[in-house]
């Protein structure tokens, strides 16, 4: 299990909350990062504790959402009733962290937990999102499980290689950080 101090998951707080300000729709533009929205839940999931967190998220990503939309000339396509199925489709993905957090061990075999757990989380997070949004949005007078399939093919694969990519590079940079504490620990006590 991932132990992190107080001081270290406040920083990574604030790293999570930034990216997600940074990658969140078109709120800045001189940036042009795919959404870290789900990587963003996930990871808070795995490394930071206080429940408070995931309800913090979900506000900043909503008030992103709302400023894009007043301020800044984005589109409200997405502001629907369906919109409130976000709640529990970052918390599929927040809980999809917590689960893995608990299980995650420093080897090589939590790499294909680690990715099973994403898959998962994912799935169900865009059933929830992309599913509610067709089902309940009033976008589409006739939803349809066919139609469902459809959109899945479409717009889930950019889902989850965007998850895929901010996972895995947390990933490497989680390896990095450990493997430079566990050297620096070493040299220490050989000295």
């Amino acid at each position: 299990m991932l132990k992190l101090s107080p001081r270290v998951q406040l920083l990574i707080g604030l790293a999570l909350m930034a990216l997600l300000a940074m990658t969140r729709g078109h709120h800045f533009a001189s940036v042009n990062l795919p959404s870290a929205s789900w990587a963003v839940f996930f990871l808070a999931g795995v490394l930071l504790t206080p429940r408070w967190v995931f309800p913090a998220l979900f506000v900043e990503a909503s008030l992103l959402d709302f400023a894009a939309i007043e301020w800044a000339g984005v589109s409200d396509w997405c502001m629907s009733p369906a919109y409130w199925l976000l709640v529990p489709a970052y918390g599929s993905l927040w809980l999809g962290g917590r689960l893995y957090a608990g299980w995650h061990r420093d080897n090589l075999s939590s790499l294909a937990l680690l990715v099973a757990t994403v898959s998962l989380s994912a799935l169900v997070a865009y059933l929830l999102s992309g599913g509610g949004f067709l089902y309940f949005s009033g976008r589409y007078p006739e939803p349809s499980l066919a139609l469902l399939a459809e959109r899945i093919a479409l717009y889930y694969p950019r889902y989850l290689g965007n998850l895929a990519l901010y996972i895995g590079l947390a990933a490497v940079l989680y390896v990095g950080v450990r493997s430079a504490v566990g050297l620096r620990q070493r040299n220490e006590v050989s000295r």
